[in-house]
C-alpha cells in the first residue's frame, strides 16, 4: 500500500540558472518518494524568501491538505524549506498532530531516518 504525499518545494532561484534548484529539489523528492512507496499526489511550489510559512500560499495549501485528510506525508528537501529554526519544528509537530509525516529527501538526512 502506498502513502499519499505532497512534494513541497521552496527553493532559491539562482541568477545564472534560475530553475536549477527547483528542478533538483523536485527530482530528488520524486526519487525519494519512489524508493519509499510514497505517491506524490501534488507538487506544491512556493517562491523562496518569506521565512514565515503561514504567509506562503503553497504552505497554506499543504496545511489545508493535512487538515482535510488529503495527504499522509510531506516530502521536503530539508527542514529549513519549511521554515528557519524552531518554526520548522512547530510546523512539523502541527502536521504530526494531523497524522501527516514529514520526510526529508536530501541524501545526508535520509541515511539517519525520517521524522
Amino acid at each position: 500500500m502506498t502513502t499519499k504525499a505532497v512534494l513541497y518545494v521552496c527553493a532559491d532561484r539562482g541568477k545564472l540558472m534560475p530553475s536549477l534548484a527547483v528542478e533538483r529539489a523536485e527530482d530528488e523528492g520524486r526519487a525519494y518518494a519512489d524508493r519509499r512507496d510514497l505517491t506524490i499526489t501534488e507538487v506544491v511550489r512556493d517562491p523562496y524568501g518569506d521565512p514565515n510559512p503561514a504567509r506562503r500560499t503553497g504552505w497554506q495549501r499543504v496545511r489545508h491538505l493535512a487538515q482535510t485528510g488529503g495527504i499522509e506525508a510531506v516530502v521536503v528537501r530539508w527542514p529549513t524549506v519549511i521554515a528557519p529554526g524552531d518554526a520548522a519544528q512547530h510546523e512539523t509537530l502541527w502536521l504530526s498532530d494531523h497524522g501527516v509525516r514529514v520526510h526529508y529527501s536530501w541524501p545526508p538526512l535520509t541515511s539517519g531516518g525520517d521524522t
